[in-house]
């Protein structure tokens, strides 16, 4: 199973219409289903928490989604020149093996380009800790890549495309 995961903190977010591109994206191209997760709906409750056991039922359940996935979708608005502060934390509570040599596809969002190596040098290097194999064409989104609630550019789609090419490659690589 593949696990979308956005870290958007309200709705509607671009973070999440990022998200959503991905994954209407992938499962255009692959024929298979993605389970979709925003982790405002879960945010208030796991914020409060310092270990997997503390996690309420629903936040559980998303947590070992996350750790079974086969491949993750991930997204994060910028803040302060990184990812949320509550996205990294649900990888804190994220067992450290269980991401080993499954596929990622990193995607972020932010008001200009000055963020845009937020992916790089923030994204790239957590998900390099659990092992993961991290598609090497990322997405990173600016407001003005947005109108309507939707993803319109056309070199943004194009990235779209390329980075799900490399995911599903990747994928298929890894379950056979």
């Amino acid at each position: 199973m593949i696990i979308a995961l956005s870290a958007n903190t309200h709705m509607p977010s671009k973070t999440r219409t990022l998200l959503e591109t991905l994954v209407e994206t992938f499962e255009a191209a692959s024929g298979l289903p993605v389970q979709s997760h925003d982790l405002v709906v879960h945010g208030r409750e796991m914020g409060a928490c310092y270990s997997k056991s503390e996690l309420p039922v629903a936040s559980r359940a998303l947590l070992d989604s996350i750790e079974q996935a086969d491949g993750l979708i991930v997204t994060s608005p910028v803040y302060k020149g990184s990812y949320s502060g509550l996205f990294k934390h649900v990888f804190d509570l994220v067992d450290s093996a269980s991401l080993r040599n499954k596929p990622v596809l990193l995607g972020a969002t932010g008001g200009g380009l000055r963020h845009a190596l937020m992916v790089e040098h923030q994204m790239r290097p957590l998900f390099g800790f659990f092992g993961a194999l991290s598609v090497p064409t990322a997405v990173y989104a600016s407001d003005s890549e947005f109108a309507d609630g939707r993803c319109v550019d056309p070199c943004l789609l194009e990235r779209c495309r390329e980075a799900v090419a490399e995911f599903l490659t990747l994928y298929r690589g890894v379950v056979v």
